[in-house]
Protein backbone atom coordinates (compact mmCIF):
# COMPACT_ATOMS: atom_id res chain seq x y z
CA UNK A 1 0.00 0.00 0.00
CA UNK A 2 1.09 3.37 -0.79
CA UNK A 3 1.45 5.95 1.69
CA UNK A 4 3.18 8.45 0.68
CA UNK A 5 -0.53 10.71 1.01
CA UNK A 6 -1.38 8.97 3.83
CA UNK A 7 -1.62 11.00 7.60
CA UNK A 8 0.18 9.05 10.27
CA UNK A 9 -0.16 9.73 13.97
CA UNK A 10 2.06 8.03 16.13
CA UNK A 11 2.18 8.03 19.63
CA UNK A 12 4.90 8.11 22.46
CA UNK A 13 6.63 9.69 19.83
CA UNK A 14 9.40 11.06 21.57
CA UNK A 15 11.82 8.56 21.93
CA UNK A 16 12.29 4.71 21.59
CA UNK A 17 9.98 2.84 19.12
CA UNK A 18 7.96 5.87 18.17
CA UNK A 19 10.80 7.73 17.42
CA UNK A 20 12.53 5.26 15.26
CA UNK A 21 9.46 4.38 13.50
CA UNK A 22 8.73 8.53 12.58
CA UNK A 23 12.15 9.22 11.20
CA UNK A 24 11.81 5.95 9.30
CA UNK A 25 8.72 6.88 7.86
CA UNK A 26 10.03 10.30 6.74
CA UNK A 27 13.05 8.72 4.93
CA UNK A 28 11.34 5.70 3.25
CA UNK A 29 8.09 7.66 2.82
CA UNK A 30 8.97 11.34 1.76
CA UNK A 31 5.49 13.25 2.05
CA UNK A 32 3.87 11.70 4.51
CA UNK A 33 2.35 13.41 6.83
CA UNK A 34 2.98 12.73 11.00
CA UNK A 35 1.01 13.90 13.97
CA UNK A 36 3.57 13.08 16.77
CA UNK A 37 2.08 12.86 20.44
CA UNK A 38 4.56 12.72 23.77
CA UNK A 39 4.85 14.45 27.29
CA UNK A 40 8.29 15.68 25.80
CA UNK A 41 7.80 18.40 24.14
CA UNK A 42 11.49 19.30 23.86
CA UNK A 43 12.43 15.92 22.51
CA UNK A 44 9.20 15.46 20.43
CA UNK A 45 10.59 18.94 18.71
CA UNK A 46 13.84 17.37 18.06
CA UNK A 47 12.50 13.96 16.11
CA UNK A 48 10.14 16.60 14.29
CA UNK A 49 12.62 18.45 12.82
CA UNK A 50 14.53 15.64 11.81
CA UNK A 51 11.41 14.20 10.01
CA UNK A 52 10.82 17.76 8.64
CA UNK A 53 14.49 17.42 6.69
CA UNK A 54 13.24 14.16 5.87
CA UNK A 55 10.26 16.10 3.75
CA UNK A 56 7.51 14.95 6.07
CA UNK A 57 4.81 17.69 7.32
CA UNK A 58 4.78 17.13 10.97
CA UNK A 59 2.49 18.46 13.84
CA UNK A 60 3.76 18.07 17.03
CA UNK A 61 1.10 17.86 20.27
CA UNK A 62 2.48 17.76 23.51
CA UNK A 63 0.41 15.42 25.28
CA UNK A 64 -0.18 13.36 28.72
CA UNK A 65 -2.32 10.49 27.85
CA UNK A 66 -3.04 10.04 31.99
CA UNK A 67 -5.47 13.22 30.63
CA UNK A 68 -8.38 12.09 29.32
CA UNK A 69 -8.98 15.62 27.81
CA UNK A 70 -5.02 16.23 26.36
CA UNK A 71 -6.24 12.45 24.61
CA UNK A 72 -9.22 13.74 22.79
CA UNK A 73 -7.55 17.17 22.02
CA UNK A 74 -4.46 15.52 20.16
CA UNK A 75 -7.62 13.57 17.61
CA UNK A 76 -8.94 17.00 17.43
CA UNK A 77 -5.64 18.62 16.33
CA UNK A 78 -4.53 16.03 13.92
CA UNK A 79 -8.33 16.35 11.85
CA UNK A 80 -7.74 20.42 12.51
CA UNK A 81 -4.44 20.31 10.56
CA UNK A 82 -4.43 17.61 8.35
CA UNK A 83 -8.23 17.13 7.91
CA UNK A 84 -7.92 13.29 7.94
CA UNK A 85 -5.92 10.35 9.93
CA UNK A 86 -5.37 7.39 7.72
CA UNK A 87 -3.05 5.93 10.11
CA UNK A 88 -3.07 5.52 14.33
CA UNK A 89 -0.10 3.77 16.03
CA UNK A 90 -1.03 3.48 19.18
CA UNK A 91 2.40 3.13 20.71
CA UNK A 92 2.50 4.75 23.78
CA UNK A 93 3.10 3.01 27.18
CA UNK A 94 5.52 1.81 29.75
CA UNK A 95 5.76 -1.13 32.39
CA UNK A 96 4.97 -0.98 35.66
CA UNK A 97 7.25 -3.80 37.34
CA UNK A 98 6.28 -5.58 40.75
CA UNK A 99 4.46 -8.20 42.54
CA UNK A 100 0.90 -7.46 42.15
CA UNK A 101 0.07 -7.16 46.24
CA UNK A 102 2.73 -4.41 46.16
CA UNK A 103 1.14 -2.20 43.45
CA UNK A 104 -0.74 1.21 44.93
CA UNK A 105 -4.04 1.20 43.03
CA UNK A 106 -3.04 4.44 42.30
CA UNK A 107 0.10 2.83 40.03
CA UNK A 108 -2.28 0.23 38.32
CA UNK A 109 -4.68 3.18 37.40
CA UNK A 110 -1.76 4.95 35.86
CA UNK A 111 -0.31 2.15 33.66
CA UNK A 112 -4.16 1.29 32.53
CA UNK A 113 -3.82 5.52 31.75
CA UNK A 114 -1.84 5.33 29.44
CA UNK A 115 -1.45 1.44 28.00
CA UNK A 116 -5.37 1.18 27.39
CA UNK A 117 -7.45 3.99 27.77
CA UNK A 118 -5.60 6.40 25.55
CA UNK A 119 -5.75 4.21 22.75
CA UNK A 120 -9.28 3.77 23.93
CA UNK A 121 -9.94 7.11 23.69
CA UNK A 122 -8.31 7.75 20.70
CA UNK A 123 -9.43 4.89 18.49
CA UNK A 124 -12.97 6.40 19.66
CA UNK A 125 -12.06 9.75 18.87
CA UNK A 126 -10.84 8.73 15.22
CA UNK A 127 -13.13 5.86 14.03
CA UNK A 128 -15.67 8.84 12.52
CA UNK A 129 -13.59 10.24 10.52
CA UNK A 130 -11.81 7.35 9.33
CA UNK A 131 -15.17 5.51 8.75
CA UNK A 132 -15.83 8.75 6.63
CA UNK A 133 -13.09 9.01 4.32
CA UNK A 134 -13.02 5.50 3.52
CA UNK A 135 -10.76 3.66 5.41
CA UNK A 136 -7.85 3.87 7.57
CA UNK A 137 -5.59 1.57 10.13
CA UNK A 138 -5.00 1.28 13.76
CA UNK A 139 -1.87 -0.26 14.76
CA UNK A 140 -1.40 -1.02 18.65
CA UNK A 141 1.62 -1.59 20.18
CA UNK A 142 1.55 -4.43 22.55
CA UNK A 143 4.02 -7.13 23.77
CA UNK A 144 4.91 -10.46 24.00
CA UNK A 145 3.71 -9.83 27.77
CA UNK A 146 0.02 -9.28 25.87
CA UNK A 147 0.40 -12.89 25.45
CA UNK A 148 2.07 -14.83 28.05
CA UNK A 149 1.87 -13.39 32.26
CA UNK A 150 4.75 -13.42 34.30
CA UNK A 151 5.86 -13.21 37.77
CA UNK A 152 6.51 -9.31 38.59
CA UNK A 153 4.70 -7.87 35.54
CA UNK A 154 1.45 -9.13 36.44
CA UNK A 155 0.32 -4.97 36.09
CA UNK A 156 1.44 -4.24 32.30
CA UNK A 157 0.55 -7.64 31.47
CA UNK A 158 -2.80 -7.08 32.28
CA UNK A 159 -2.60 -4.09 30.50
CA UNK A 160 -1.58 -5.27 27.50
CA UNK A 161 -3.72 -8.39 27.45
CA UNK A 162 -7.01 -5.70 27.81
CA UNK A 163 -5.53 -3.89 24.71
CA UNK A 164 -5.00 -7.63 22.60
CA UNK A 165 -8.87 -7.70 23.29
CA UNK A 166 -9.31 -4.38 22.60
CA UNK A 167 -7.87 -4.73 18.86
CA UNK A 168 -9.45 -8.32 18.73
CA UNK A 169 -12.79 -6.51 18.89
CA UNK A 170 -12.22 -3.34 16.85
CA UNK A 171 -10.39 -6.05 13.89
CA UNK A 172 -14.34 -7.75 14.07
CA UNK A 173 -16.23 -4.54 14.29
CA UNK A 174 -14.53 -1.85 11.68
CA UNK A 175 -14.09 -4.44 9.23
CA UNK A 176 -17.07 -3.31 7.28
CA UNK A 177 -16.01 0.41 7.40
CA UNK A 178 -12.52 -0.95 5.57
CA UNK A 179 -10.79 -0.04 8.69
CA UNK A 180 -7.92 -2.31 9.67
CA UNK A 181 -6.42 -3.23 13.11
CA UNK A 182 -3.56 -5.19 13.69
CA UNK A 183 -1.30 -5.56 17.01
CA UNK A 184 2.19 -5.80 16.79
CA UNK A 185 3.99 -7.86 20.14
CA UNK A 186 7.42 -7.22 20.40
CA UNK A 187 9.99 -8.76 22.64
CA UNK A 188 12.88 -6.75 24.32
CA UNK A 189 13.15 -3.95 22.92
CA UNK A 190 16.83 -1.87 23.41
CA UNK A 191 14.93 1.41 24.42
CA UNK A 192 14.86 2.75 27.80
CA UNK A 193 11.87 1.03 29.12
CA UNK A 194 13.45 -1.13 32.02
CA UNK A 195 15.62 2.07 32.52
CA UNK A 196 11.90 3.60 33.22
CA UNK A 197 10.49 0.11 34.93
CA UNK A 198 13.07 0.36 37.51
CA UNK A 199 12.51 4.09 38.04
CA UNK A 200 9.04 3.24 38.53
CA UNK A 201 9.62 0.57 41.23
CA UNK A 202 11.66 2.32 43.21
CA UNK A 203 8.83 5.34 43.23
CA UNK A 204 6.16 2.84 43.84
CA UNK A 205 7.85 0.37 46.16
CA UNK A 206 10.53 2.23 47.70
CA UNK A 207 10.56 -0.58 50.61
CA UNK A 208 10.73 -3.25 48.08
CA UNK A 209 13.90 -5.15 49.78
CA UNK A 210 11.82 -4.94 52.83
CA UNK A 211 9.30 -6.87 51.88
CA UNK A 212 8.97 -10.86 51.21
CA UNK A 213 9.56 -10.44 47.74
CA UNK A 214 12.68 -9.28 47.86
CA UNK A 215 14.75 -11.97 45.70
CA UNK A 216 12.25 -11.01 42.87
CA UNK A 217 13.16 -7.59 42.47
CA UNK A 218 17.00 -8.75 42.97
CA UNK A 219 16.50 -11.46 39.52
CA UNK A 220 14.56 -7.96 38.05
CA UNK A 221 17.67 -6.19 38.32
CA UNK A 222 19.86 -9.26 36.73
CA UNK A 223 17.12 -10.40 34.06
CA UNK A 224 16.70 -6.68 32.53
CA UNK A 225 20.27 -6.54 31.54
CA UNK A 226 19.90 -10.25 29.93
CA UNK A 227 17.09 -9.54 28.28
CA UNK A 228 18.34 -6.59 26.46
CA UNK A 229 20.91 -8.90 24.74
CA UNK A 230 18.30 -10.59 23.15
CA UNK A 231 16.25 -7.42 22.58
CA UNK A 232 15.98 -5.73 19.13
CA UNK A 233 17.42 -2.21 18.58
CA UNK A 234 14.09 0.18 18.23
CA UNK A 235 14.90 0.79 13.94
CA UNK A 236 14.47 -2.85 13.33
CA UNK A 237 11.04 -2.78 15.80
CA UNK A 238 10.09 0.45 13.93
CA UNK A 239 10.92 -1.96 10.46
CA UNK A 240 8.58 -4.88 11.67
CA UNK A 241 6.14 -1.90 12.31
CA UNK A 242 5.76 -0.60 8.90
CA UNK A 243 5.47 -4.00 7.27
CA UNK A 244 1.75 -3.96 9.09
CA UNK A 245 1.45 -0.53 7.83
CA UNK A 246 1.56 -1.18 4.29
CA UNK A 247 0.58 -4.43 3.85
CA UNK A 248 -2.18 -4.60 1.62
CA UNK A 249 -3.85 -7.53 4.06
CA UNK A 250 -2.34 -7.01 7.50
CA UNK A 251 -2.28 -9.40 9.45
CA UNK A 252 -3.96 -9.81 12.98
CA UNK A 253 -0.83 -10.09 14.91
CA UNK A 254 2.88 -9.33 14.24
CA UNK A 255 5.30 -10.63 16.36
CA UNK A 256 8.48 -8.95 16.87
CA UNK A 257 11.28 -10.79 18.99
CA UNK A 258 13.77 -13.58 18.32
CA UNK A 259 12.22 -17.01 18.74
CA UNK A 260 8.60 -15.03 20.01
CA UNK A 261 6.50 -17.69 17.57
CA UNK A 262 8.11 -20.73 19.53
CA UNK A 263 8.11 -18.79 22.62
CA UNK A 264 4.22 -18.26 22.66
CA UNK A 265 3.25 -21.63 20.76
CA UNK A 266 5.37 -23.29 23.58
CA UNK A 267 3.63 -21.86 26.70
CA UNK A 268 0.18 -21.36 25.28
CA UNK A 269 -0.04 -24.45 23.58
CA UNK A 270 2.39 -26.88 24.59
CA UNK A 271 3.57 -26.75 28.17
CA UNK A 272 0.94 -27.81 30.65
CA UNK A 273 0.18 -25.12 33.46
CA UNK A 274 2.30 -26.45 36.10
CA UNK A 275 5.26 -26.35 33.69
CA UNK A 276 5.08 -23.00 32.32
CA UNK A 277 4.08 -21.56 36.32
CA UNK A 278 7.54 -23.27 37.27
CA UNK A 279 9.45 -22.16 34.49
CA UNK A 280 8.36 -18.56 35.07
CA UNK A 281 8.77 -18.88 38.92
CA UNK A 282 12.63 -19.96 38.38
CA UNK A 283 13.25 -17.19 35.29
CA UNK A 284 11.79 -14.55 38.27
CA UNK A 285 13.17 -15.68 41.34
CA UNK A 286 9.83 -16.74 42.85
CA UNK A 287 11.01 -20.00 43.36
CA UNK A 288 13.45 -18.48 46.12
CA UNK A 289 10.41 -16.73 47.88
CA UNK A 290 8.88 -19.91 47.87
CA UNK A 291 12.17 -21.44 49.64
CA UNK A 292 12.73 -18.46 52.31
CA UNK A 293 9.08 -18.19 53.24
CA UNK A 294 9.22 -22.17 54.27
CA UNK A 295 12.38 -21.46 55.90
CA UNK A 296 10.53 -18.95 57.83
CA UNK A 297 7.55 -20.77 58.86
CA UNK A 298 10.23 -23.54 60.05
CA UNK A 299 11.98 -21.47 61.99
Amino acid sequence: MSIADKVILITGASSGIGAALAEKLASKYPGVSLVLASRNREKLTAVAEKCRQLGSPVLVVSTDLKEVAQVKALASEAIANFQKVDILVNNAGYGQMGPIELIPPEAAREQFAVNFHAPLILTQALIPIMREQGGGRIINISSVGGRIPFPAGGIYSCSKFALEAFSDVLRMELKAFNIKVSVIEPGPVITDFFRVAWEKVQQVIPNHKQTPYAPIFANIEAIDSQLELLGWTAEKTAEGIIRAIIAKNPRPRYILATGGNILIFMMNKVFPTWLRDAFWKRFYGVDKVEAEWKQTKKS
